[in-house]
């Protein structure tokens, strides 16, 4: 039986805590005003960086080692890889631009439904099928982690 410690430092666990948090910042940017645009930005930008980090962790470490263990299912990862590379499009002309220009709500909102409905495609068919695989999560986990700390330094 595994403990509670070694549950919340899965790979699928800290995926998820990243997914809430930039579900979280994406609702507080729905939430300032249509003038807020130091704080639109700042938010934008905080959000940008959340997503270039996990998509880099998801790509160099959950997408080879779902493909190795699951390569029957290996369209899912391609999808998810397609999405990653939309919305690192819209994550650098996001990060180019000013909160007061136009079509940057337009922008940052496109990119919170691309990330919802990844999120949703992850959790829902990606990450059960990891959960009844024998990939290593907690072993995925503890890369993450590592690699996490490793890229937060640069």
């Amino acid at each position: 039986m595994t403990d509670a410690k070694e549950t919340q430092n899965n790979a699928i666990s800290l995926l998820k805590k990243d997914h809430q948090k930039v579900k979280q910042a994406f609702a507080q940017y729905e939430e300032l005003g249509p003038y807020a645009f130091v704080h639109k930005k700042k938010l934008a930008d905080e959000i940008c960086a959340e997503l270039t980090l996990h998509t880099q962790l998801e790509e160099e470490i959950i997408y080879p080692a779902f493909r190795e263990k699951l390569a029957d299912a290996k369209d899912l990862v391609d999808e998810a890889q397609v999405e990653h590379d939309s919305a690192k499009m819209l994550i650098k002309q996001i990060q180019q631009m000013q909160a007061d220009e136009e079509l940057f709500d337009a922008k940052v909102k496109v990119l919170s439904e691309y990330i919802e409905h990844h999120v949703k495609e992850e959790e829902d068919e990606m990450f059960p099928l990891m959960q009844d695989s024998s990939v290593d999560l907690a072993l995925l986990g503890e890369k993450i982690t590592e690699r996490k700390q490793q890229l937060s330094k640069t």
